[in-house]
Protein backbone atom coordinates (compact mmCIF):
# COMPACT_ATOMS: atom_id res chain seq x y z
CA UNK A 1 0.00 0.00 0.00
CA UNK A 2 1.62 3.21 -1.15
CA UNK A 3 0.33 5.45 1.67
CA UNK A 4 0.79 2.99 4.55
CA UNK A 5 3.30 4.29 7.09
CA UNK A 6 4.18 0.77 8.25
CA UNK A 7 4.80 -0.40 4.67
CA UNK A 8 7.12 2.60 4.28
CA UNK A 9 8.95 1.60 7.48
CA UNK A 10 9.38 -1.96 6.18
CA UNK A 11 10.71 -0.61 2.88
CA UNK A 12 13.19 1.68 4.67
CA UNK A 13 11.52 4.86 3.41
CA UNK A 14 10.80 5.96 6.99
CA UNK A 15 13.44 5.31 9.68
CA UNK A 16 12.62 3.14 12.68
CA UNK A 17 14.37 1.71 15.71
CA UNK A 18 14.38 -1.89 14.52
CA UNK A 19 14.04 -4.74 17.00
CA UNK A 20 13.88 -7.63 14.53
CA UNK A 21 13.51 -8.46 10.86
CA UNK A 22 13.21 -11.60 8.78
CA UNK A 23 11.71 -12.34 5.37
CA UNK A 24 8.10 -12.02 6.60
CA UNK A 25 8.10 -9.98 9.81
CA UNK A 26 9.41 -6.64 11.03
CA UNK A 27 9.51 -5.38 14.63
CA UNK A 28 10.34 -1.87 15.80
CA UNK A 29 10.07 0.31 18.89
CA UNK A 30 6.92 2.41 19.25
CA UNK A 31 7.64 6.14 18.91
CA UNK A 32 5.15 6.86 21.72
CA UNK A 33 5.94 4.09 24.23
CA UNK A 34 3.35 3.30 26.89
CA UNK A 35 5.97 1.51 29.04
CA UNK A 36 9.75 1.04 29.20
CA UNK A 37 9.44 -1.79 26.66
CA UNK A 38 7.03 -1.11 23.83
CA UNK A 39 7.58 -2.43 20.36
CA UNK A 40 5.35 -3.49 17.51
CA UNK A 41 5.51 -6.61 15.42
CA UNK A 42 4.07 -6.36 11.90
CA UNK A 43 3.83 -8.64 8.92
CA UNK A 44 5.69 -7.31 5.90
CA UNK A 45 2.65 -8.32 3.88
CA UNK A 46 0.09 -5.53 4.07
CA UNK A 47 -3.00 -6.77 5.93
CA UNK A 48 -5.33 -3.92 6.97
CA UNK A 49 -6.28 -5.30 10.36
CA UNK A 50 -6.97 -8.46 12.30
CA UNK A 51 -10.46 -8.32 10.78
CA UNK A 52 -8.86 -8.83 7.36
CA UNK A 53 -6.99 -12.00 8.29
CA UNK A 54 -7.79 -15.05 6.17
CA UNK A 55 -6.93 -18.72 6.40
CA UNK A 56 -3.98 -18.14 4.06
CA UNK A 57 -2.36 -15.98 6.79
CA UNK A 58 -2.39 -18.80 9.38
CA UNK A 59 1.33 -19.67 9.16
CA UNK A 60 2.43 -16.03 9.12
CA UNK A 61 0.41 -15.14 12.22
CA UNK A 62 1.50 -18.33 13.97
CA UNK A 63 5.13 -17.45 13.32
CA UNK A 64 4.53 -13.95 14.70
CA UNK A 65 2.93 -15.30 17.89
CA UNK A 66 5.83 -17.71 18.46
CA UNK A 67 8.33 -14.89 17.94
CA UNK A 68 6.74 -12.49 20.45
CA UNK A 69 7.92 -14.19 23.69
CA UNK A 70 11.49 -14.45 22.39
CA UNK A 71 11.64 -10.79 21.39
CA UNK A 72 9.93 -9.68 24.61
CA UNK A 73 12.54 -11.54 26.66
CA UNK A 74 15.38 -10.10 24.55
CA UNK A 75 13.97 -6.61 25.21
CA UNK A 76 14.00 -7.22 28.99
CA UNK A 77 10.50 -8.55 29.71
CA UNK A 78 11.53 -11.48 31.88
CA UNK A 79 8.49 -11.39 34.18
CA UNK A 80 5.64 -10.92 31.72
CA UNK A 81 4.38 -8.56 29.08
CA UNK A 82 1.15 -7.48 27.41
CA UNK A 83 0.15 -7.91 23.79
CA UNK A 84 -2.45 -5.68 22.19
CA UNK A 85 -4.02 -5.77 18.74
CA UNK A 86 -6.31 -2.81 18.08
CA UNK A 87 -8.80 -3.70 15.35
CA UNK A 88 -10.84 -1.15 13.44
CA UNK A 89 -11.92 2.35 14.38
CA UNK A 90 -13.95 1.29 17.41
CA UNK A 91 -11.07 -0.93 18.54
CA UNK A 92 -8.71 2.05 18.56
CA UNK A 93 -6.73 1.16 15.45
CA UNK A 94 -4.97 4.23 14.05
CA UNK A 95 -2.65 2.69 11.46
CA UNK A 96 -4.41 0.31 9.11
CA UNK A 97 -1.68 -2.30 8.82
CA UNK A 98 -2.01 -5.25 11.20
CA UNK A 99 0.34 -4.75 14.15
CA UNK A 100 0.81 -6.32 17.55
CA UNK A 101 1.94 -4.09 20.41
CA UNK A 102 4.26 -5.81 22.90
CA UNK A 103 4.40 -3.84 26.15
CA UNK A 104 6.31 -4.49 29.38
CA UNK A 105 9.16 -3.50 31.61
CA UNK A 106 7.25 -2.33 34.66
CA UNK A 107 4.91 -3.81 37.24
CA UNK A 108 1.73 -1.92 36.40
CA UNK A 109 1.02 -1.82 32.69
CA UNK A 110 -1.67 0.44 31.26
CA UNK A 111 -4.97 -1.26 30.54
CA UNK A 112 -5.30 0.69 27.32
CA UNK A 113 -2.57 2.14 25.17
CA UNK A 114 -2.93 5.92 25.34
CA UNK A 115 -3.41 7.58 21.97
CA UNK A 116 -0.85 10.30 21.25
CA UNK A 117 -2.66 13.51 20.48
Amino acid sequence: MENCIFCKIVQGEIPSDKVYEDADVFAFHDIHPAAPVHFMLIPKLHINSLAGVEDKHRDLLGDMMVLIPRLAKEQGCTDGFRTVINTGRVGGQEVYHLHIHVIGGRDRLPVMIPHPR
